[in-house]
């Protein structure tokens, strides 16, 4: 599978955890812990692949208006894992607040999904071309199922 095609492939299963969330109630405790796991493996496995593989191969072969892209694609990713993550998991599921907090993470995700898809990924395909993108998606292929392993384990370790 080429790069865009697998992350795009995440981009599908991150919406829809979104939306299995945001739908949840503040009765469902259990699901909204469940999900927001899932969702949580999910993307620190996606934002690894595309800060440690596609980003800096698009950087490299792009422009200026290819780093405004880069860089503003990793502030997306810095604001969801360092602040409105990580304040997610310290609410607790079952209150109105943690639904505000699904709507918003939502939100942001949509936004970073739709500018990727619209716009890095189609320029991404011009400038690397499809052998470029093929060894990609098989270098993130790898490392995700290395990452899988890795987060797995440590689940149960802990």
């Amino acid at each position: 599978m080429n790069a865009i095609d697998l992350l795009k492939a995440d981009h599908v299963k991150v919406k829809d955890i979104l939306s299995q969330l945001s739908d949840s109630t503040e009765r469902a405790l259990k699901k909204r812990v469940e999900l927001l796991g899932k969702l949580e493996m999910e993307i620190t496995i996606h934002t690894r692949l595309e800060e440690e593989i596609l980003y800096p191969a698009f950087k490299e072969v792009g422009g200026k208006e290819q780093d405004i892209m880069y860089f503003e694609a990793k502030e997306e990713h810095r604001t969801v894992d360092s602040l409105v993550l990580p304040d997610l998991n310290q609410t607790d599921p079952g209150t109105p607040e943690f639904s505000g907090r699904v709507k918003v993470v939502k939100e942001l995700l949509e936004h970073h999904i739709e500018e990727e898809e619209t716009e890095m990924f189609p320029q991404a395909k011009k400038l690397l071309g499809k052998a470029k993108l093929d060894e990609l998606g098989a270098q993130m292929e790898a490392m995700k199922a290395s990452y899988k392993k890795e987060m797995a384990a440590g689940n149960m370790a802990a």
